[in-house]
């Protein structure tokens, strides 16, 4: 009941992210604790750009996914078995250990979709709370809802990857669907975790202007006008090599049609050095955050308002 495949397992077989197995009627995780990549990252680079500006996400992984995404850029160890992979045995202890060594304000679970380790992600930020340490989660949102609710409580942010605003194209590019992700962003935003989305631009696939207009209005009267929203760049990968990167006009494109339809935190991703990679304040323009690639080069912020006109800034800023 965790993820919506809801796969159905005969006995001593595994089901679609292929990192559980029934034995004799008992369901085991082959990835808790089982780390194929961990990271000191900064936490711009999840993206979440409310979120602790300048600091950074010890960030882990483990094997396996529950979609099939024909442009994934981590592939090599989210398409993989866990025993595929040279894995690092590092139980929730011991992750917290090393981000408090590192210096890290908080753990991120990425890279591959912490759904399919969704027990030690669950345990580790129960552990990351008593220790001070903020638990992140970068998810393709393609989760039960319960199973979400309940680590909600122990999260400190989420980003979601909104893969495109059509159920086509989940279904052809992704072998999954699009309501359940719809799902989750509406439970992110009645738990008052803080949550960003991002949506990787891809041409001809997923970046049909209309489609673009229709998203950001159901962000804008779904979920509220102040959910940032990162629209990212496409770099030939994986199955998709035949496209070729997203033109910048286009994602200025896209951009432009979230603006204009009132979404106030609108970015661009994969562009470094694009004006659109920093924060300005919606009511006098003034940058609260500026940004080049993954680096916070200034911070103008009074207590989560801007310096200059006091406007209050949405996000988790301290």
């Amino acid at each position: 009941m965790l993820c919506p495949r809801q796969c159905v397992v005969d006995d001593w077989e595994r089901g679609y992210c292929g990192v559980r197995e029934n034995r004799g009627g008992t369901y085991y995780t082959f990835v808790h604790s089982q780390v194929c990549s961990a990271n000191n990252d900064p936490i711009e680079k999840k993206p979440l750009f409310h979120f602790l500006p300048g600091t950074n996400a010890f960030s882990i992984a483990t094997a396996g996914c529950n979609m099939l995404c024909k442009f994934c850029q981590n592939w090599q160890i989210s398409q993989a078995r866990p025993e595929q992979l040279d894995n690092v045995y590092l139980p929730p202890a011991k992750v917290v250990e090393w981000a408090k060594k590192y210096g890290s304000h908080s753990i991120a679970y990425t890279y591959t979709e912490p759904v399919v380790f969704y027990e030690f992600m669950l345990d580790t930020s129960r552990l990351a709370r008593q220790n001070g340490l903020h638990p992140v989660m970068i998810s393709n949102g393609y989760i039960k809802l319960e199973p979400m609710r309940q680590v909600c409580q122990h999260l400190s942010a989420v980003k979601i990857d909104l893969k495109a605003y059509t159920e086509k194209f989940y279904k052809k590019s992704c072998a999954s669907h699009l309501q359940p992700v719809l799902d989750v962003l509406q439970l992110l935003r009645d738990t008052g975790v803080w949550y960003e989305i991002v949506y990787l631009v891809i041409p001809t696939l997923n970046d049909d202007t209309r489609e673009i207009e229709e998203m950001s209005v159901w962000i804008r009267d779904t979920l509220g006008p102040d959910v940032p929203v990162h629209f990212s760049r496409f770099h030939p990968q994986y199955m998709l090599k035949n496209l070729p990167p997203t033109p910048l006009e286009t994602i200025e494109g896209a951009w432009k049609v979230a603006v204009d339809v009132g979404l106030r935190y609108v970015y661009i991703g994969n562009v470094p050095g694009h004006p659109a990679e920093s924060t300005y304040c919606p009511q006098c323009q003034n940058v609260v955050v500026r940004r080049v690639g993954y680096r916070v080069h200034e911070i103008n912020l009074d207590n989560g308002a801007c310096s200059v006109c006091g406007e209050r800034i949405p996000g988790v800023w301290a």
